[in-house]
């Protein structure tokens, strides 16, 4: 992993980083992401505890972390937003999430949190509707994509126009690689590092093929997902549409004997 930020985008005046190697410990490997635009920043994914402090130091290279305008969080999970509370207190940054987690998010939050903030958690966060919406953003806008069922119920894509990247959150990710920071040079070879990934963590097909001709529309010039490899270029990130529009998941792989009494004690 690359101890320093990869650069996925900079003209000068907007930039986006991918911070690939803060995760020590048991966690699984993740990546966090900054966007800066001008004197504007935000941040997609920033995770829980592990990455807290390595990234906020990490990032306030870039920007004053206080005056931070977003945090983008494609989900719910711990790895996605789990601190929260943090960000909250130590940022005035308002957080970006699925309407679905709006009202939950704030169990994140203790209470010794909640009255240091003159006014409420649920006031600090933007609930995004199903169909998505786009946020202004510096001199341009963050657009939020539905995604739901990839993994989460309520889910989001991030897509940046100015660098015409795709944060894909879950979608894409792999485990058990190497070289995660650098972009997918030969797809066959990066199959197996995804698949077992995506057969357990996907809804189903059918989500990812309405996905996939959601993106086949718009100008993508790289998928980069939260965990492991991304994928860069018009070329790879059509194998990866066709790839994931083919492949069964979720519901499609389930039978009866995944719904049994268990017999095992632990």
């Amino acid at each position: 992993m690359a101890a320093e930020p990869i650069v996925l985008f900079d003209d000068g005046h907007h930039k986006c980083l991918m911070f690939d190697s803060l995760v020590t410990g048991e966690g699984v490997q993740s990546n966090q992401f900054l966007i800066v635009d001008g004197e504007h920043e935000a941040l997609i994914d920033p995770g829980g505890d592990l990455t807290y402090t390595p990234l906020s130091v990490a990032a306030s290279r870039y920007m004053n972390i206080r005056d931070m305008d977003f945090v983008f969080a494609s989900h719910q999970d711990p790895d996605i937003i789990g601190a929260i509370d943090r960000w909250i207190i130590h940022t005035k940054a308002k957080i970006v999430t699925s309407k679905l987690w709006s009202r939950f998010l704030p169990h994140l939050v203790s209470s010794y949190v909640s009255t240091q903030l003159s006014g409420s958690v649920y006031d600090r966060i933007i609930s995004v509707p199903d169909g998505g919406i786009n946020v202004n953003f510096g001199d341009t806008f963050i657009q939020c994509l539905p995604a739901h069922f990839m993994h989460s119920v309520g889910n989001l894509q991030f897509y940046d126009p100015v660098s015409k990247i795709l944060f894909s959150g879950d979608l894409g990710a792999s485990l058990g690689g190497e070289d995660d920071h650098k972009p997918v040079e030969n797809f066959e070879e990066h199959i197996p590092t995804m698949i077992g990934f995506h057969r357990r963590y996907i809804a189903s097909k059918r989500v990812c093929q309405l996905w996939a001709n959601m993106v086949r529309k718009m100008d993508v010039q790289a998928i980069v997902p939260q965990h492991g490899k991304r994928f860069e270029g018009p070329a790879m990130v059509d194998q990866f549409l066709n790839w994931v529009a083919s492949v069964d998941c979720g519901i499609d792989l389930v039978t009866q004997d995944n719904y049994r009494q268990p017999v095992d004690y632990a």
